[in-house]
């Protein structure tokens, strides 16, 4: 299926949900007051787009979720590598990598709140912790199944563990390690915003949402907010899935060629 087929199906399913969504309010089987029209969010969600106030709510949140990410990606990376070159260190640490990994992020919210003098420090904190997991698994995992003949040719000419691990083995895990990043970013969203609704202090994308429900409450802002954060989460991931195509090309190739 071409990308453009995608794009127009992709579209069509959009309007289908909307369409109903406005059905369903105009029509009187949800009450109006808790589920408005279709119509009436989306309005509310443009209204956004020009809201100085919105725009820096978005602003905070995303410079959190960015460096969150990006400290997890240097350090899953860096473990990753240590774990996968040195095997006592691999056996030593996971028993503690199983039982750290399943850990729910947002269940660690009220610890980041006490553990940290700014929200801002405790936002960066569980994005890193949510976002590790994924990009250490990949790496991992990605590192463990590289070609042992192309390493084993590189060594019959000499090159030692380093240059192995540099021409060979990080080369062929990049675009393994490039999709845990893709699946960090989003769960690193989720995580944030989340904070943001339960921290309550009206910072980001979550605060600005908690702050729409005080004084009786507004769920067209609400849900106006909510596709917000639904259409950043997708334009994050199709810039991370565009970025990846152009840069492991030969990749792209190879798995659409043997698919």
């Amino acid at each position: 299926m071409t990308n453009r087929a995608q794009v127009v199906r992709g579209a069509i399913g959009v309007a289908g949900v909307v369409a109903v969504a406005e059905l369903v309010s105009r029509a009187g089987l949800a009450d109006r007051t808790t589920l408005p029209p279709a119509s009436t969010v989306l309005l509310r969600a443009a209204e956004f787009f020009g809201d100085t106030e919105f725009l820096t709510a978005v602003g905070s949140t995303l410079e959190a979720w960015v460096l969150g990410l990006l400290l997890a990606t240097v350090v899953a990376v860096a473990v990753g590598v240590a774990l996968s070159t040195t095997p006592w260190l691999n056996r030593a640490t996971r028993v503690l990598v199983e039982f750290m990994r399943p850990i729910p992020s947002v269940a660690l919210i009220p610890l980041a709140i006490v553990s940290f003098s700014s929200i801002t420090e405790s936002k960066v904190s569980l994005v890193f912790y949510s976002a590790c997991w994924p990009i250490l698994i990949n790496t991992l995992y990605a590192l463990r199944d590289v070609d042992p003949l192309a390493k084993e040719t590189l060594r019959s000419f000499g090159f030692g563990k380093a240059a192995v691990l540099l021409r060979v083995s990080l080369p062929s895990a990049a675009p393994f390690v490039a999709t845990g990043v893709r699946i960090s970013a989003a769960v690193g969203l989720v995580v944030v915003v989340s904070f943001e609704l339960v921290a309550g202090n009206g910072e980001g994308i979550g605060g600005y949402l908690s702050q729409t429900q005080s004084g009786g409450g507004r769920p067209d802002l609400m849900l106006a907010g909510a596709i917000w954060a639904g259409v950043l989460g997708a334009l994050i991931n199709v810039g991370l899935v565009a970025l990846e195509r152009r840069a492991f090309r030969w990749h792209t190739v190879r798995t659409e060629a043997s698919a």
